[in-house]
């Protein structure tokens, strides 16, 4: 097979934004080899190449291997975006959203494969009084306080979100109902031994909790409606925790 060398060969680019990203992902780093690499896969001998053939090669590969990097850039600053948009604004926390999304796979995972997953509400009482007495800025160390007792007494593979101003969910994997009570009444002791550090004293909150296994086919709205209501029957039957 002989090249016409009457004819310049010019830079041919797939038609499409889409297909030439995606041949953009596979495709290694521009290097002296690349014409040696197009003739093998051509099944023409690379010493038919001409040089302006050579050039026009080494040139579109160029091009395909800076898209590849802006590719890279692309997802990466994406991927930043999206873990940004799962983020509480104020807490180190899973927002109501993310919190949601994880819930309903956890359930379908339950569903799935019979393993079991419970869900813990907590719930701060008269959390206003702690804005009108102390401030706003004393409110969110509190509720920032509150989160870090959380996630530091749960495994790394359970979750833990704010679901509203003073609300939290505790996801617990491969956890019965009788454990998601045992742990929910660990959570609170330890919630009840720490009360917030503030201006050289601390500020100490009640909260309410409930614990509920998570049913198969429930929705996750469904689950933190019964948690919730968990947390109330549990309010009911005991006197308001105090610290």
């Amino acid at each position: 097979m002989k090249i016409d060398r009457t004819k310049s060969a010019q830079p041919v680019r797939p038609v499409g934004t889409a297909a030439y990203l995606r041949r953009a992902e596979a495709v290694a780093p521009v290097n002296a080899a690349a014409p040696v690499v197009t003739a093998s896969v051509a099944g023409i001998p690379e010493e038919e190449f001409t040089p302006r053939v050579r050039s026009a090669i080494m040139t579109l590969m160029a091009e395909v291997d800076a898209l590849h990097r802006e590719l890279q850039q692309t997802k990466a600053r994406l991927e930043e975006v999206e873990r940004a948009a799962d983020q509480d604004q104020l807490l180190p926390l899973l927002n109501r959203r993310a919190f949601v999304r994880e819930l309903t796979r956890y359930i379908a995972f339950a569903d799935r494969y019979g393993t079991p997953a419970s869900l813990i509400y907590f719930d701060l009482n008269d959390f206003k009084q702690v804005n009108d007495t102390h401030g706003h800025a004393a409110g969110d160390a509190v509720l920032q306080h509150f989160a870090a007792t959380l996630k530091a007494n749960v495994r790394e593979s359970d979750i833990v979100g704010r679901l509203g101003g003073d609300e939290f969910g505790v996801i617990l994997s491969h956890a019965t109902a009788t454990q998601a009570h045992a742990k929910a009444d660990a959570l609170a002791a330890k919630l009840d031994a720490a009360p917030t550090p503030w201006q050289g004293g601390s500020i100490a909150v009640t909260f309410s909790y409930g614990a509920f296994q998570l049913n198969p086919g429930d929705s996750a709205d469904l689950a933190i409606a019964r948690a919730d209501a968990a947390m109330y029957t549990h309010k009911k039957s005991q006197a308001q925790r105090k610290p």
